[in-house]
């Protein structure tokens, strides 16, 4: 297995994410680090990737930046998505020469770190075809949507845990109108327990991607997030 640096940042503003991604990416294209997988949850947060439509997002912009929800158009690939606690949200910086050259098999993989996870709570998830994403009963549970420049991955996963679906309300999710949203919590009948969630998820990542993490101290991943907002 190769080694990787795996950085818990917690709660964690979309910006501040996004800007320590930016960061960690010039790095790694750099090989000045080496992979590294960021594990997060954002305040709540609606992202338009490059393809979204304006009009997939339902709410008018000015009510929801009253209520403290920030919207960004962000440099992924694919349609509007919702952040928000309760949702896990993982940021592979992956070199992929170092993997293998497919963005096809990469989005797979993605997807089956998530299918895997589900199982262990008994959960059948899979694949919807021609979407991307991971579904149970046709309603989706985790949203993927990448940038990859120089074969260096930056964005990657949100699953939902215990996600207030009412905000998915205020958009198309992925532009997808027929589809509902779904989640552990709601697919299980009771709250999750989110640390073991995310501990699970880390540990399928790491058997899919064979990378064996060493989990980055709290000082270094706060030292990482304040050079990046430099």
């Amino acid at each position: 297995m190769k080694a990787g640096t795996l950085l818990n940042a917690g709660l964690l503003d979309y910006q501040q994410a996004w800007d320590l991604q930016k960061q960690l990416h010039q790095q790694r294209v750099k090989s000045e680090i080496g992979d590294t997988l960021i594990m997060t949850e954002h305040p709540h947060t609606y992202t338009l990737g490059k393809t979204a439509r304006e009009a997939h997002l339902v709410a008018e912009e000015s009510a929801l930046q009253k209520q403290g929800v920030n919207v960004y158009r962000i440099d992924r690939g694919g349609d509007i998505t919702y952040h928000g606690p309760g949702q896990i949200v993982g940021y592979p910086i992956l070199d992929l020469h170092d993997h293998y050259l497919d963005m096809h098999r990469y989005l797979r993989e993605l997807e089956q770190v998530i299918i895997d996870l589900l199982s262990d709570y008994g959960i059948q998830a899979g694949r919807e075809e021609g979407l991307t994403g991971v579904w149970v009963d046709g309603a989706k549970v985790a949203a993927i949507g990448v940038k990859v420049t120089r074969w260096v991955t930056m964005h990657g996963f949100a699953l939902n845990v215990n996600t207030d679906l009412s905000y998915f309300s205020n958009i198309i999710p992925c532009g997808i109108v027929d589809k509902p949203v779904t989640s552990m919590q709601q697919l299980v009948g009771k709250q999750m327990n989110f640390a073991d969630v995310v501990e699970r998820v880390i540990s399928h990542f790491s058997n899919i991607f064979r990378i064996e993490f060493i989990v980055a101290s709290r000082r270094s991943v706060s030292r990482l997030q304040a050079t990046a907002l430099v």
